[in-house]
Parts: structure tokens; sequence; C-alpha cells
């Protein structure tokens, strides 16, 4: 029996090109998210708010944005008003995440919309994210690229969101399940 395949990293595709920005515009966000937006001090949510803003992010009123957020690409993010968005929380955001108004995103909740080809040369895929009005992310969720979570639904802590979730509906982790394997028995 042949060892379980491993995939080459240095020949892995790059980022596709419509998701980037020129290295100027990439490197001063870079300086203005670490002084003024993931800042830990407890800087004002219009200062942090402004700053996204002028990086393309579109931002409604009343939003309040705490401590330590980071934001990857403010050009691909939406929210709406009056949006409380937690200590912690990363909107590690290749393509569009677009937040409804109402919406409370609590602590270290982390919001990806990229993933690999893991089962073929690890490159890039990004889906979007769309979470609409009066929804409650609670603490320390996951929400991957591709989901889609409905009106007023309540995720509980620890949850790692795929998919559509339907409005009005509490979601809570279940235990870890193993789904499947990473390549097929003797792939070389």
């Amino acid at each position: 029996m042949s060892p379980t395949r491993v995939i080459d990293l240095s020949l892995a595709p790059g980022a596709p090109e419509p998701l980037r920005r020129s290295k100027w515009v990439t490197f001063s966000w870079s300086l203005v998210e670490l002084l003024l937006v993931s800042n830990r001090l407890q800087i004002s949510s219009s200062l942090r708010a402004w700053a996204l803003r002028k990086y393309g992010a579109k931002i409604g009123t009343g939003v309040v944005m705490r401590p330590r957020l980071r934001v990857k690409s403010p050009w691909n993010l939406e929210i709406g008003d009056r949006c409380w968005i937690g200590d912690g929380v990363w909107f590690h955001n290749r393509d569009r995440i677009t937040v409804g108004s109402d919406v409370s995103i609590s602590q270290e909740t982390y919001l990806t919309t990229g993933a690999h080809a893991f089962r073929t040369d690890m490159g890039l895929i990004t889906n979007p994210i769309v979470i609409e009005d009066g929804v409650w992310l609670t603490s320390r969720c996951v929400v991957l690229g591709g989901a889609h979570i409905g009106r007023s639904a309540v995720i509980s802590p620890l949850t790692v969101v795929r998919g559509t979730i339907p409005e009005n509906s509490i979601v809570s982790a279940p235990a870890p399940v193993i789904v499947g394997t990473r390549f097929e028995t003797g792939d070389e």
C-alpha cells in the first residue's frame, strides 16, 4: 500500500486576480486596520466605521464596533444599521460579506469566505456570506463561505455555520463527526 498523498504547497495557485487590490491599497489598509480598527484601546466606533468606509466598506448608521475587530478586505464588507460587532470579531472576507440591520455578532466570531481545493491543488475558493436582519451570532461562532443566515436566527456559541439557516431558527453545535476522507484509498 502506498503512503497517503501530500499536496506540494509550493505549486498551489494564488488568489484569483479580481479579489486583489493594489499593493499600496493593501499595505495602507493593513496600517489603518492596525492603528484604528483592530486596536485594543476603546476608541470610538465612529472612527472605526470612518476608516472602513474610506477603504470601500458600506457601514450603516448606529453600528457599534468593539476593539480587536479585524477586516481582511473592507471593500468586500457591507453592514446595515444598528449592528453590534463584538470584541475580536474577524471578517476574513476575500469575497463579499453582507450583514443586515440590527445584527449582533458576538465576541471572537470568525467569518471566512475562503477555503481551499484541498483534494486537488489547494487553490483558493471563495463564496460570499449573507446574514439577514435581526440575526444573533453568539460568541466564537465560525461562519463559512456560502452561508446564508435567515432573518432573526440565533446561532449558539461555538457553532460552525455552513449552508442555509432558516429564518427564526436557533442553531446549536453538534458533537464532532467524521464525515469522510480527504483522499481516496490508494490515491497518489
